[in-house]
């Protein structure tokens, strides 16, 4: 069985979903790939994992790194899990670029290339935002591109982490936008 519960936070309203293995999703309202993943057979109740999730996001959204852990269910192929993977360990307040996991995928893996374009697939297809960082990946040339929730929430979110933005751009068209 899911359960969902919402958070209201500065950036709008977030759904939370999880399990009772852990945490599925985290979407901001209207979002690109909203609720994806979401059972059609699901209840509004609070659990300690939806719990967790509020408290870190209480956290977070206070400006400060959280200090608790959340536990996850990933649902993804193996390559999506591998991606989101190297997101979390993407340190709080920094930023990569999406060749950047990609080199560091093929390199895992014994591949001579990665394409940066999968990797930015997988990132665009996260379902548990901001806690599994995918708002911390940027493109090579400092395009502030490819956040499913926006660019606008992207640029907030990484304010929120006081990220120096400054040699960053944002995009003038695209699908991320």
């Amino acid at each position: 069985m899911q359960y969902i519960t919402h958070y209201e936070s500065p950036l709008g309203d977030i759904l939370l979903a999880a399990d009772e293995l852990g945490l599925k999703g985290l979407w901001f309202a209207g979002q690109k790939y909203f609720a994806r993943g979401l059972a059609p057979e699901h209840e509004e109740r609070e659990t300690s994992v939806l719990k967790d999730a509020k408290a870190w996001l209480d956290i977070y959204f206070s400006g400060k790194e959280p200090d608790i852990s959340v536990s996850l269910h990933c649902q993804g192929t193996p390559f999506q899990n591998q991606v989101w993977e190297i997101l979390r360990q993407i340190p709080y307040g920094q930023t990569t670029t999406y060749g950047a996991i990609a080199r560091q995928i093929a390199m895992k893996n014994g591949l001579d290339h990665m394409s940066s374009q999968a990797v930015g697939q997988a990132v665009g297809h996260n379902e548990i935002s901001i806690i599994i960082p995918c708002h911390r990946v940027v493109g090579s040339n400092g395009s502030l591109t490819g956040y499913a929730g926006g660019i606008d929430k992207k640029i907030r979110l990484l304010t929120i982490e006081n990220v120096d933005l400054s040699s960053f751009s944002i995009p003038k068209k695209g699908t991320a936008l």
